[in-house]
This record gives C-alpha cells, structure tokens and sequence, in this order.
C-alpha cells in the first residue's frame, strides 16, 4: 500500500478567490480545524515581498507574518508550509526555519527561470526548511526537459517535487506518464506530489489514480476545502479525506473539513463561486491560460464556437501569460473577414437612398416610450431597422447584426421573424444556415483607434452614410449609466465592462454622431446621453 499524505491549500491557492482577505478569526478557524481533521501539511499561505502585512490576509512580506498571524497555535503532528513564486521575495524576508512557524516553503518554479529558482531552493535548504519545488504547467515540459528537471532536482535533494497542473489539462493518462517518467528517475528520497486544478472535472479521479500508483516514495496530494481554488479550482480536501481513509488506512476526520466549509468557506463561494466553468473548459482544451478566454467572453460579441477558434490561435509562446494586447490583436484579426461588399452595398442603396430611417436600440426607452416612437412611424413611414436585438411591437424592415453572440441569443426569434425583414449582417458574423441577406465589410466600419472597436451604432451609422439615406432617427439609444440592470430593455444582454466606460462610450458615440452629422441628418426621437 502507497503512503499518502495530505496537503490542505485552502489559505492559499483559496486566496485567489478573495486576494487572500479571509480575516484574522476565519482564518484562525480554517487552521485549527485543518490541524484537528489531521491533515499532514497545512499551506499557510504566499510569502510576498511585493505585500505589505495585514492580519486579515493570508498572504505576507515575511515570515514574520506568519508568526503573528498563528503564533502560539498548536498545529500537532501538522506540518505548515508557505509558499513562494519565485522573485517574490528574496531570501533576506525569510528567517531561519527554527525561529519561525513555518516548516517548508513550496516555490513555484517557471520553466524559463527553472534553474535560478533551484538555486533559490537550495539557499531554503540550508535555512533548515522542508523544500518543495513546485513546477507549474508541467505541460508546458517535453520528457527530456522533465528529466533534466529531475537531474537538477536530484542535485539538490529537496523534501518533494510536484505534478502542478496549473490549468488542468491532465487525464490520467498523461498524468500517470509524468508520474511514471519522474519516479523513474527521481531520488526515492524525493517525496511525489500532485498538484490538481477541475478544468476538465478531472482533479478528484485524477488525485485517485496518482494515489493508486505503484511506488516506495512518499505521495502528497494537495486539496483545498470545497475545492476553493483559482479558476476552475482544486481537488476538494474532503472527497481527499474520505479516500484516502477507505482506502489507503488513513483517519483524518472528514467532518473538520465539513466545518471548516460550512463557517468559512460558503459564504465566500456564494460571493464569488468558482468550479467547473465554460470559460475554465475553453482555455484547458486549447492549453492557454483562463483569463483569455475571461477577456473575450466579456466582450459579449462572441458565440463560444468563435471564442474556441480565436483561442485555438495562440502561439505557444503566448499560452500560459495573460498578454491583453496580444488577444485583442487577434480578436480584431478574426473578427476582420474581409470581404468585397460592393455588390451588396450597392443593391442595398437602390433601397435606402433617399429614404427616411428610423434605427431603433435597445435601451430601456425602446419600451418606455413606446407610444412616442410609435407615432412617429405612424407620421413619417420611415423604413425600420433594429441593431442585434428584435424589440417585440415594431415591424422590422431590417435586422443589423455586427454580434455573433446577440445573433445565436435572436435564432428562435428569426425563426418566427416576419418574411419580409432582411438581415444586414457584418462579414464577422457567420450565418448558421444559408446566407444572410445583405453582408458589409467588418474591418470598413469600425474604429481601432477606440477601446471598443466595434461599437454597433457608429458601425450602422458609418454604414447608412454609405447608403445616403435623407434623414436618420434613433430611438432607444440613451446612451450608458454606469448602473448595473439600467442600461437595456432586457437585462440579459447588459455589458459587464460598461460600468467601468459609460462615460467614455457616451462621449465616443457623442463624437462620432456629431462627426457623421457633416454627411448624415441624425436626429433623436428619444432623448439621449449621445445629444
């Protein structure tokens, strides 16, 4: 039989739900009842010279932070460890082991300064300190570069060296290759450890299957509290426990666990939940980090299948580094199918020339000042068009669609949509069955010198300029508050990223009508931030 051991890292991996501000009493309580559940090493938390101290966080400048944090705590049989990305904090913060709290330092080591940060483990070493060195993304690593990895870490004789998969790509399959690669040559001193994220709702199988694989080293397998954890999250601690005491002998006491959930950690998951998301999927399956796909889905222009592609571009180099300016290229690039619209422009013209266009929004007015827009359809006949959304009440002769994501949201509408309203779609949106009426070059309407490209009423405006209408109305466009739910007719299609440019989006779309009103009579049927 294998011996297992447990690492609890709620307090720290935890921490990147709630920068790490559990408070001093709830942090006292996950620690104690982590030490009373028996669990074998406790991770107390970063070291971080980049912090300075607060006795509510679980991450500090030294550890002396520590110390103040949980000193005078008995923690039994456990072992407590802190834990370093290495450059964080040098060596000068990080007092002699005996003369601190902490009994080990893990140190998350980066594949491109992997043999600087073994150097750095070495200096822990001699402090006194149980040292793990932590490899993130180990796939990120070919099998000569593991073993010479292992090499380095034979060389230095650590307490352990771990499996991290850091945005949880592995089945077990690959996970057992890794293991069984590193056991091969690893000094059986050397304790095996296992470092789990749920991208894939693999961490709990994955942490059995390392567990039940054949060796005399020592295995470690981390977990946190209901799995608290950045991203998508880790293996939880207290499906660990009940495992490992069915089957590997063990007596930790799974309902510590269960405690530590129930008075501390669920009224942070009901804050800011974390698990198996879609967002989490996207980026594990094309092996790049969470906050891309996090970037692109917030932009709300995107269906899932298109975020999927856009991921599926990025260079190895660019993968596990959040780089916004990198992923906003490459959006505009594949939002950018440039087409020859010529053709459907012109034939377009023929029917808007000289015509009076009324565009509507979809702004809480749409509906609120119905009878007002209502009346003037009445008076003036103009021909209709809406902008990614279908407002209910009002004949369309037109559907503007620049959003592949408002376009998926309209399907069942248009399924219904009256026979005679033609679609006007930007060459970035794909039709999911035969071809749109009418398709305008996406690159030729919007602005990359904004924030936000492609902000669809400049778009449709720039469009109607080439189309020379005699007068162009808006009604549902009163332009952005900084307000969650206040922005839209429906809430389900607010922005999570206006609260933070209403301001720049009025004063933008402000600028752009006033420009365009040189070539384009605009006005406003309902009143709006833009006038």
């Amino acid at each position: 039989m294998n011996k297992i051991s447990l690492m609890d890292c709620t307090l720290r991996d935890g921490g990147f739900i709630n920068e790490w501000r559990f408070g001093h009493g709830d942090m006292i309580n996950l620690f104690e009842r982590s030490v009373s559940a028996g669990i074998d090493y406790i991770e107390a938390g970063f070291l971080d010279s980049r912090e300075s101290f607060d006795i509510n966080r679980s991450i500090t400048p030294d550890t002396a932070g520590f110390d103040r944090i949980f000193g005078g705590l008995d923690h039994g049989s456990s072992k407590i460890f802190a834990m370093i990305d290495y450059g964080t904090c040098p060596q000068e913060n990080i007092a002699e082991a005996k003369d601190t709290i902490i009994d080990g330092i893990r140190v998350m080591v980066k594949k491109k300064t992997r043999y600087e940060a073994l150097e750095f483990c070495a200096e822990l070493k001699k402090k006194g300190y149980m040292v793990f060195v932590q490899p993130v993304s180990v796939t990120g690593y070919s099998d000569e570069e593991m073993l010479g990895l292992v090499e380095r870490v034979n060389d230095l004789e650590p307490f352990a060296m771990s499996i991290v998969d850091t945005y949880g790509l592995l089945d077990s399959v690959s996970l057992l290759h890794y293991f069984d690669l590193i056991d091969s040559k690893m000094k059986p001193s050397v304790a095996l450890g296992y470092h789990a994220h749920n991208n894939f709702q693999l961490a709990y199988s994955n942490s059995m299957a390392f567990c039940e694989r054949k060796t005399d080293r020592e295995l470690l397998v981390d977990g946190s509290a209901y799995g608290m954890g950045k991203s998508a999250g880790n293996c939880p601690l207290e499906l660990l426990t009940m495992y490992a005491n069915a089957h590997f002998g063990k007596s930790y006491d799974t309902s510590q666990i269960l405690e530590m959930i129930d008075t501390g950690i669920m009224k942070i998951y009901e804050r800011s939940p974390w698990g198996y998301q879609l967002q989490y999927f996207l980026c594990a399956s094309n092996d790049c980090h969470p906050k891309y796909a996090q970037y692109l889905i917030k932009k709300k222009t995107l269906s899932m299948r298109s975020i999927d592609e856009i991921l599926k571009q990025i260079k190895s180099d660019e993968k596990l580094a959040f780089n916004e300016e990198y992923i906003e290229r490459l959006y505009l690039d594949y939002q950018n199918n440039e087409i020859n619209d010529a053709s459907d422009m012109e034939e377009l013209k023929e029917h808007l020339k000289g015509k009076e266009v009324l565009v509507l929004g979809p702004a809480r007015s749409i509906e609120e000042k119905r009878g007002a827009i209502t009346d003037y359809i009445a008076r003036k006949a103009p021909v209709v068009i809406a902008i990614n959304f279908m407002p209910g009440g009002y004949a369309l002769r037109y559907l503007f669609l620049s959003n592949s994501k408002r376009y998926m949201q309209l399907s069942t509408k248009l399924c219904t949509a009256h026979p005679d309203m033609q679609i006007i779609a930007t060459s970035n949106v794909t039709s999911a069955s035969g071809k749109f009426d009418y398709v305008a070059d996406y690159a030729t309407l919007i602005d990359s010198s904004f924030e936000i490209p492609d902000n669809s009423l400049p778009m449709l405006l720039r469009l109607l300029e080439r189309l020379e209408p005699s007068k162009v109305s808006l009604a549902g466009f009163d332009g952005y508050v900084a307000k969650k739910n206040e922005n839209y007719a429906a809430s389900d299609m607010e922005y999570e990223f206006v609260k933070d440019y209403a301001v720049k989006l009025n004063e933008y779309t402000r600028g752009v009508i006033a420009s365009l009103r040189e070539k384009l009579d605009i006005s406003f049927v309902t009143e709006s931030r833009y006038e």
